[in-house]
């Protein structure tokens, strides 16, 4: 089991971690280096011997492998991102990248998004190093950039240049799963990650008439994107429902002592109550329209308006998708993929599912595990193209109140130091398994 030293480390590594701006504002802007340096710096200091590799300059990932005493054994990957979101100092109760360490919360941008997972990967296998410990298979680690974007200086550049250093890798764990969700009336489930909507971001252009805009125009390109993008918003989408999904519904109706009828899915999340919410984002593809921008004078009709949507697909669900825009945009508007990434899906009848749900029971025994399907995506899309198979694992145990879900991305961003030892003692539990 993981030692004293692991715990405390663990602690310092995400509060050190956060101390670094990492923000990723998208189209390049953004510098990971000073933050990989200091994860390889980490690594090297239990042995191992990590590489730095970029795409473009400053925006730095790192891969090391730690060799496991069965050589016949498939790799396993750990993977965890290096950049973060933006994020806006007046509006925290700290300064974002203050790495604060208050009343035994870690508080900056990245505590569960998820430079967590990052220091507990780094708190691990220093602690293996330092009891002798090796896996049974091979452990690769590998600290990425550019996932808060298009991953394409990150995931997706190593899967696509640098594959050789995943070699024998079929199976990845990595962020979203096996975190406390307290239900409000005293249970605790573990969701773990078997599934990832695909990633749709759509750029919608319309295209008219310009002219006076105190003039007739029946041609108007910014009357024709309203349209489009009040039919995309406006749209009910029919029930999707992949295995993951069917198997996180099943698990959920059986823990509450409901019957499971998918003839009425939504009448069955409603049966759920607050547990529903793990799920009722993934029994469909969705589209959100997210920006607009159109026209530069208030008097002057533009000859082009254009939008931009948030789609996600379900597995076996993209060609609905496709067809559904199709016929949503309409004549006058065109849409393109802005970034497009594809769903996935990871069985959970597997012995690895097993053994992370092992791993989650044995420290938290009150718990109950499930599998869920993330509404969003990750760097597994990538990793996928190597044919490995990714879960959602960073394991946390959060106390009641504490809204993981909304920390993602929002203010105030935190992490309990508690939260961050289980995940410790859980991730090294697994490891040592797996």
């Amino acid at each position: 089991m993981a030692d004293e030293r692991a715990l405390d480390e663990v602690v310092t590594f995400t509060s050190d971690l956060i101390r670094f701006d990492t923000t990723n504002r998208g189209g390049g802007d953004c510098q990971e280096r000073p933050a990989a340096e200091y994860a390889a710096a980490r690594l090297a200091e239990a042995g191992l011997e990590p590489v730095l590799l970029e795409r473009t300059p400053g925006r730095t990932n790192v891969v090391a492998r730690l060799e496991g005493t069965d050589p016949s054994a498939d790799a396993l990957l750990v993977h965890g991102h290096l950049d973060v979101v933006p994020a806006e100092a007046a509006d925290w109760s700290v300064h974002p990248f203050s790495g604060e360490v208050r009343d035994g919360v870690v508080w900056g941008r990245g505590a569960v998004d998820m430079k967590n997972m990052d220091a507990m990967i780094l708190a691990v296998v220093r602690a293996w190093a330092r009891e002798g410990v090796r896996p049974r298979r091979d452990v690769v680690i590998a600290f990425t950039a550019d996932e808060e974007a298009s991953a394409e200086d990150g995931s997706g550049f190593l899967a696509d240049r640098h594959a050789d250093l995943f070699e024998g890798c079929t199976e990845g764990i990595s962020e979203s799963g096996a975190f406390t969700f307290h239900d409000g009336s005293g249970r605790q489930i573990y969701p773990i990650a078997a599934g990832e909507r695909g990633t749709a971001w759509l750029k919608l252009t319309a295209r008219g008439r310009a002219g006076h805009g105190s003039k007739v125009n029946r041609e108007n390109a910014v009357t024709r994107l309203a349209a489009a993008i009040t039919r995309i918003g406006e749209h009910q989408w029919p029930l999707r429902l992949t295995p993951t999904v069917r198997a996180a519904l099943g698990e959920l109706a059986a823990l509450y002592g409901i019957e499971l009828d998918l003839s009425d899915v939504d009448a069955l999340l409603d049966k759920l109550g607050t547990a529903g919410k793990l799920v009722e984002a993934t029994v469909r593809n969705s589209a959100n329209p997210t920006m607009l921008d159109a026209g530069y004078k208030v008097n002057v009709i533009p000859g082009e308006a254009v939008a931009h949507v948030d789609g996600r697909y379900l597995s076996g669900a993209e060609d609905e998708f496709r067809a559904t825009m199709d016929r949503l945009t309409g004549p006058d508007v065109d849409w393109e993929f802005a970034h497009h990434e594809v769903a996935l899906q990871a069985p959970v009848d597997s012995p690895t599912f097993a053994l992370m749900r092992a791993a989650v029971e044995e420290f938290a025994p009150e718990g109950h595990v499930v599998p869920y399907c993330m509404s969003g995506g990750t760097d597994a899309k990538q990793f996928s193209r190597l044919g490995i198979t990714g879960y959602g694992f960073a394991p946390l145990k959060l106390p009641e109140g504490f809204d993981y879900q909304a920390l993602f991305h929002g203010v105030d961003e935190r992490v309990p130091v508690e939260a961050l030892h289980f995940g410790v003692r859980v991730l090294d539990r697994f490891l040592r398994t797996a």
